[in-house]
């Protein structure tokens, strides 16, 4: 396609998936072009069709690179291709609008059009995170989804070298705030001119619904304070998690904790994050039930998982909130030495917790996952945090996802299996080979187990990791699966009353 007939075809896309309207369609020709610094128009005999959106905007870009537009970089490339697209997208007024009415007929037709609508404009770009690699590890604890995540862009050596010339700036604060919505971005900060938001009141407070750009599972959703204010695991949590399923009863909610190493990524700005994805641990069964002074009325039990999980069920959400907030004040402040749990060490807190709220067989559900940052000279990263044995394949904070059962995997695993999967089949030296050289101890260890093949070297690598990610979530567990460890986890729940 030469650049007209692309300039047509992107915006009879935006006619096709309803982003326009047909009586748009010159209107929306002329604006791309003056994005594109086109002066003129050569109307093509036909606009090409049914030409996927990637497809597109891949040949537009070409197009801009080969002009000196843009750099050819990543950056430079998301950067035009999302202005162009933004372009095309409703105002923020008009998605709202729709959200709101398809939402009076049913839940789940306004999240099924509006996760749609996400992808038809290109904030989730489908054709990078079909690139992700994902599958399924069978593990004592069930069936844990393993991705290796490649629809997160690396920056480029061209937006690194630009963004240390580029002057510094505070807006957005962060890439949670609502100010995302409809900004340029630039070399250090992502577009997100077709980027819309829904707001939603919680406890009380205006808090927004969007999803993500990089969908690690189904319908990957974020909830996000109107405010930039830290995260705050406490009673309101709890209430607002459960004003949000009330609300979306087809999905879950999450809270990354509040405290770095056993947090998320992004500390600073107050989110949940949700969806409509039935995780491992969703699955596990209690282990045990327990019961809590003054809560009969409230179903409770130590959920069978490698962390250390309290799950809570009753038909009143104000009782869940009551309990739950009991629980969090408790482990706050509990120690207890013999099982290697302080409270604080030098004034620094430790304790916190990673909090899940669901609706299942019409009740509220919470699963509250203890948490504990504790680090000491031999684990520097953490004492319930991945070891260092493991960092091979998972070194980054275990996070709300990962809780749940769903290894988020580094890009740069893909190359190192794949290539780990050849050495092992010619029976190379693992330690001579410097990607690979993290490997080796893990590798020497496979092969006392197994003879690698063509056919079966990448399957059994795969079943490996799974059983990798089942050990990092054992070493995050403040409370180990030992009688030992059952034993110190009861003691905590008695001290709760």
């Amino acid at each position: 396609m030469n650049i007209h007939e692309s300039v047509a075809a992107l915006a009879a896309y935006a006619v096709d998936r309803g982003l326009i309207e047909q009586a748009d369609f010159v209107w929306a020709v002329n604006s791309l072009c003056q994005a594109l610094g086109l002066d003129s128009w050569e109307e093509p005999a036909a606009v090409p069709a049914g030409v996927p959106l990637e497809d597109i905007l891949t040949a537009i870009l070409d197009w801009a690179e080969a002009r000196g537009l843009i750099d050819g970089g990543v950056t430079s490339r998301d950067l035009l291709d999302t202005k162009l697209m933004g372009i095309l997208t409703p105002r923020p007024s008009e998605v709202i609008r729709k959200f709101e009415t398809l939402y009076r007929e049913n839940p789940e037709s306004a999240t099924d059009w509006y996760y749609g609508f996400s992808q038809d404009t290109n904030y989730i770009r489908r054709d990078r995170i079909r690139k992700d690699v994902k599958w399924i590890a069978a593990t004592p604890y069930g069936d844990l989804d393993i991705t290796i995540n490649l629809s997160k862009p690396e920056k480029d050596p061209k937006a690194i070298a630009a963004a240390k010339l580029a002057p510094q700036s505070g807006y957005p604060r962060c890439q949670l705030c609502r100010e995302n919505e409809g900004y340029m971005g630039r070399v250090n900060h992502p577009a997100r001119q077709n980027h819309r938001i829904i707001p939603i009141t919680i406890n009380q407070e205006d808090w927004f619904f969007q999803y993500s750009p990089y969908v690690y599972y189904n319908e990957h959703c974020i909830v996000f304070n109107g405010q930039h204010v830290p995260m705050k695991i406490d009673r309101a949590t709890f209430r607002k998690q459960l004003d949000f399923i009330q609300r979306f009863p087809h999905y879950f909610v999450g809270s990354n904790a509040d405290l770095p190493i056993v947090g998320g990524s992004i500390l600073s700005h107050d989110h949940f994050q949700g969806g409509r994805y039935t995780f491992a641990m969703e699955k596990a069964p209690l282990e045990e039930t327990v019961s809590f002074s003054g809560f009969g009325d409230v179903e409770a039990g130590i959920v069978k998982w490698p962390m250390s999980v309290i799950r809570l069920r009753c038909g009143d959400d104000e009782r869940l909130v009551e309990l739950a907030d009991r629980i969090l004040r408790a482990w706050r402040g509990y120690t207890d030495a013999d099982a290697f749990i302080f409270a604080e060490t030098a004034g620094e807190p430790h304790n916190t917790i990673t909090p899940i709220a669901r609706m299942r067989d019409g009740q509220y559900e919470l699963d509250l996952v203890l948490r504990n940052n504790l680090t000491t000279e031999e684990y520097p990263l953490g004492v319930y945090h991945p070891h260092q044995e493991l960092h091979h394949i998972k070194k980054e904070n275990i996070g709300l996802i990962e809780v749940m059962g769903l290894a988020v995997l580094p890009a740069r695993l893909k190359t190192e299996l794949e290539d780990l999967a050849a050495a092992l089949i010619e029976g190379r030296d693992i330690r001579s080979i410097g990607h690979l050289e993290k490997h080796a101890d893990w590798a020497e260890e496979l092969k006392t187990r197994y003879a690698f093949t063509a056919d079966n070297a990448m399957d059994i690598l795969k079943t490996e990791v799974g059983r990798v990610f089942a050990q990092v979530l054992e070493h995050a567990g403040v409370y180990k699966c030992t009688p030992e460890g059952r034993a110190a986890f009861r003691r905590f729940i008695a001290s709760v009353g």
